[in-house]
């Protein structure tokens, strides 16, 4: 259920795979889910820009998506624990911005699709 989303400038250092597990995992340790009901989605941004431009800091944007019911304070911790995970992992200087959104549980809904065979 997790859906992560990371938004970052198109040239960023960053272990993208390392990351999305670091997370996966952080994310279990504060709601109920499961490693395997996590998804990462890294859209590089070939154009971003912080302030008047002139600074050249990178930009990392994360939105994790979690079904609606967690209390405020393990919203909180998601997010001080993912943010402290991007920090870590940044090495340049950069613009850093996470947030911890819900899903509605009455109209979210997910599968996994198998695909299909077309002849």
């Amino acid at each position: 259920m997790p859906q992560i989303l990371v938004d970052h400038s198109a040239g960023l250092d960053l272990d993208r795979e390392a990351f999305a597990q670091e997370v996966h995992r952080l994310i279990t340790e504060v709601i109920d889910t499961t490693v395997a009901d996590c998804k990462t989605l890294f859209r590089p941004a070939g154009l971003t820009s912080v302030g008047d431009g002139t600074g050249g800091h990178a930009v990392v944007l994360v939105e994790i998506k979690i079904l609606a019911g967690r209390s405020a304070a393990q919203r909180a911790e998601l997010t001080a624990r993912v943010l402290a995970a991007v920090r870590a992992r940044v090495t340049v200087p950069a613009a850093i911005g996470v947030e911890v959104t819900e899903l509605d549980r009455e109209t979210y809904r997910f599968v996994h699709h198998p695909g299909s065979s077309v002849c």
